[in-house]
């Protein structure tokens, strides 16, 4: 298996845990140097979530497709929303810039888009655990 942290999925209808050879996502902070933070004390980190996903079903650019498709990086943000793609390894590295001046359609448009190595990540607390699901499942009653 392998791993991959991104930016915080967004509420939409498209749930990238329900597609083929996601095996798991958590949702966490990332990319700051100080320890241990939470949503109530984020600190210098980001919002970001973790995939775990089998290569042999889905592809390290399948899933980058697929944040592409969910996403609009074209404002700054704060360091807690800021858009960001964290790279396992060189290979990942130069999909993520890939796909970013794609998005950016050869320098045509501004992307803001930290593209870094992966750094400590830190669970986030059990409410934004499944966030999609337990808000869907909370809008049907």
């Amino acid at each position: 298996m392998d791993n991959n942290i991104c930016p915080d999925i967004p509420t939409t209808p498209s749930n990238p845990s329900n597609e083929a050879g996601v095996v798991d996502i958590i949702v966490g902070y990332t990319g700051g140097k100080k320890k241990n933070p939470t949503y109530r004390n984020i600190m210098d980190a980001t919002e970001a979530f973790l995939i775990e996903f089998d290569p042999s079903v889905i592809t390290y650019e399948e899933i980058l497709d697929q944040w592409a498709d969910m996403h609009a990086p074209f404002y700054p943000s704060s360091c807690q929303y800021r858009s960001a793609i964290f790279y396992s390894n060189e290979k990942q590295c130069s999909t993520a810039k890939s796909k970013i001046e794609e998005l950016g359609k050869g320098g045509q448009r501004k992307v803001y888009v930290d593209i870094e190595p992966v750094s400590a990540f830190y669970r986030a607390e059990e409410y934004h655990q499944d966030f999609l699901d337990k808000q869907m499942s909370s809008s049907a009653i």
